[in-house]
């Protein structure tokens, strides 16, 4: 490793897994390791193989499953008080987990040592530097987690050091010095970061290790490379204990394209939002998309002076190319849009379409009303892209609808069945009935309408609805007042919303469930010409 590379270790599997919420499977577990070996992070810290028999079981299995970049480590504390490293069952697990590397925490605030664990100073230096020794003297390699390095710097720095020296004595590599309660400010976490790593210099790589109570862990994380540490951890997506822990897609990005700290190879970078995307759905959380970098909104523009900038020249608002990280640029539609997003968006269905084209101002003003009206384009793809269509004559809807209706079911005769829907529609002249049972009369529908349409659309099968969202709009009372309803969907390759608004709510969901299902018909059809 040259002196500016940056040792990254993903926790997500760990640290991420004691976030509120939170839970994985053994096999979520390994899709999850699988997706950042992927994308070359340097250490995976996967679990806790004495704490519960699924982390050890997970161990076993990863045993089968082959890494091309990342190194696997198994997470354990030091031994406990008087007893032999030989004698304590939780080192015993670690070197069952088969791992190369291991990673062991240790206490480094006084506080910690004497009223937490009960036990002396000179004992806890024992405990950190025996369990370095034992586990290096059985072929392990040690990170060491130094455990309220901050808090135990301010309070005594000479006996926090003393800690950082019996795991180096032990013959532990790295010295991850952890902001475990993350309220250290950035100027402390700075000197205390550059006082360790000249003291340690030449002698182990120092870490760090930075929880986002405070808001900074990404900051302090930055921070404490411009200070020498050249390890750092973090969680992918940051989720965590209480308000999470650095962000590593975050940091990543800006060690490696703002600051000149490689992390991953460079060709790996255009994968942080994929990889993002596919640990959230792993995770089974929605992606925040207000994440710098990897999030929807990150290079997304709605002003139309930000747009008119951007399309003359990106720079002019984006700090980095979405494309370097594997985002896209997104142009929202809204009431303040102005032509040359309409443009930009027309020109995708009709290149044809120019600047003078009068379908650009029809559109621009029919976007009006409708938004006058309660419709909201700018999160909805989806169902602009339908009204820019029939605007412009590049739209044959694909059934027609007779009727539907839904009903709830009370009191419930099976478990999971809240609510049933009945639908008619035709398809070029050919009928057909179906009903649907739902855990609410939304879902009730979706299933009927996919039932129906499955016999001639078989690809309507792919569509799984994501998030389901409603607002009251304003209105004289809260009974008159409309509904809007958002939609987001995926067929597992693309993801898109859609919008429907009406003073019922079962309508303003069958119009977005319905523009839903024909977006990705149009979307398939146009996939099939292209190919032929």
């Amino acid at each position: 490793m040259t002196d500016m590379n940056v040792e990254i270790l993903d926790s997500t599997l760990r640290d991420g897994a004691q976030g509120e919420g939170i839970s994985f499977s053994v096999q979520d577990k390994i899709h999850i390791c699988q997706a950042l070996d992927d994308i070359g992070v340097t250490y995976i810290e996967a679990g806790n193989p004495g704490s519960n028999p699924k982390d050890m079981e997970f161990f076993h299995e990863m045993k089968k499953v082959p890494l091309k970049h990342s190194k696997l480590c198994a997470f354990g504390s030091t031994r406990r008080k008087d007893i032999k490293c030989p004698e304590d069952a939780n080192l015993q697990s670690l070197l069952a987990a088969g791992t190369e590397w291991v990673v062991i925490f240790g206490k480094s605030w006084t506080f910690q040592v004497t009223d937490i664990i009960k036990t002396t100073l000179s004992e806890n230096l024992a405990m950190i530097r025996d369990t370095c020794a034992y586990l290096c003297a059985n072929g392990r390699n040690v990170i060491y987690d130094a455990e309220h390095f901050f808090t135990g710097y301010l309070n005594d720095s000479e006996y926090a050091m003393k800690t950082l020296e019996a795991a180096v004595e032990g013959g532990a590599k790295v010295l991850s010095l952890c902001e475990t309660k993350g309220g250290c400010m950035i100027k402390d976490c700075e000197k205390i970061v550059s006082a360790v790593s000249k003291q340690f210099a030449g002698r182990a790589t120092v870490g760090i290790h930075t929880h986002n109570d405070s808001g900074l862990a990404v900051a302090n994380s930055l921070v404490a490379v411009e200070a020498g540490a050249r390890h750092v951890q973090g969680v992918f997506l940051g989720f965590g204990e209480r308000t999470g822990n650095a962000n590593l897609s975050c940091i990543i990005p800006d060690l490696q394209l703002k600051m000149g700290y490689p992390c991953i190879a460079e060709e790996k970078m255009a994968e942080l939002t994929p990889i993002a995307k596919r640990i959230a759905e792993i995770a089974n959380i929605a992606l925040n998309p207000q994440l710098p970098y990897v999030g929807s909104c990150a290079f997304s523009h709605k002003a139309g002076m930000h747009i008119d900038a951007v399309l003359k020249n990106p720079s002019a608002y984006e700090h980095v190319s979405p494309e370097a990280v594997g985002n896209a640029r997104v142009f929202l539609m809204s009431e303040v849009a102005g032509r040359a997003t309409v443009i930009e968006k027309l020109q995708k269905i009709d290149p044809s379409i120019e600047k003078t084209s009068p379908v650009v101002a029809e559109i621009m003003a029919k976007i009006k009303q409708l938004e006058f009206e309660g419709y909201q384009f700018e999160g909805a793809d989806g169902s602009f892209e339908l009204l820019a269509r029939k605007m412009i004559g590049r739209y044959q809807p694909f059934f027609k609808l007779h009727y539907y209706q839904t009903n709830g079911v009370n009191p419930r005769p099976e478990e999971g069945v809240c609510a049933c829907a009945q639908i008619k529609l035709e398809v070029d002249g050919q009928i057909e009935v179906t009903a649907g049972e739902g855990d609410g009369p939304v879902n009730a529908l979706d299933i009927a309408l996919r039932k129906a349409l499955c016999r001639f659309y078989p690809a309507v099968s792919q569509i799984k609805l994501i998030d389901y969202k409603v607002r009251v709009l304003e209105g004289t009372s809260g009974t008159d007042s409309c509904v809007r309803v958002l939609i987001e969907s995926t067929d597992g390759n693309r993801t898109w919303t859609t919008v429907g608004v009406s003073s019922d709510i079962m309508e303003a969901s069958w119009l977005a469930l319905c523009d839903s299902f024909e977006y990705k018909l149009i979307k398939d059809i146009e996939k099939h010409l292209l190919r032929n």
